[in-house]
């Protein structure tokens, strides 16, 4: 059976390695190519800028002591849709960014398929 995200390219920005190694075998299980990831902002930012091709992103809110605002302002210019992670739930986020798809950690495969899923559009199979 095809994964509904077979072939989506994934940018993960996420400054803890153990994390960001459980993103990518998830992303891997589900078909998807991680791009990154990214483990500060400045090269977050500069991946969501010039990555050609990217389907969504995966970003922890907390990046290395900053917040991951500015890569998340760099796709929503482009129209790549994002995914927040934080230990904190939507509630963490601030007002202006309430409302975007979030997951919180610790997370499960499933909430990151449903999540990416959710934000591309995506249905079910």
């Amino acid at each position: 059976m095809t994964q509904p995200l077979n072939g989506r390219r994934i940018l993960v920005v996420e400054d803890e390695s153990l994390v960001a190694m459980l993103l990518e075998t998830i992303l891997e299980d589900m078909e998807c190519i991680p791009v990154g990831p990214a483990s500060n902002i400045d090269d977050g930012e500069a991946m969501a800028r010039d990555t050609v091709d990217l389907d969504a992103a995966l970003l922890d809110v907390n990046v290395a002591g900053r917040q991951v605002f500015p890569v998340a302002e760099a796709l929503k210019a482009r129209g790549v849709p994002f995914v927040f992670s934080t230990g904190y739930g939507e509630g963490g986020l601030p007002e202006e960014w309430r409302g975007a798809t979030t997951i919180q950690k610790p997370f499960t495969e499933a909430a990151v398929r449903d999540a990416l899923m959710k934000v591309m559009g995506v249905a079910q199979v």
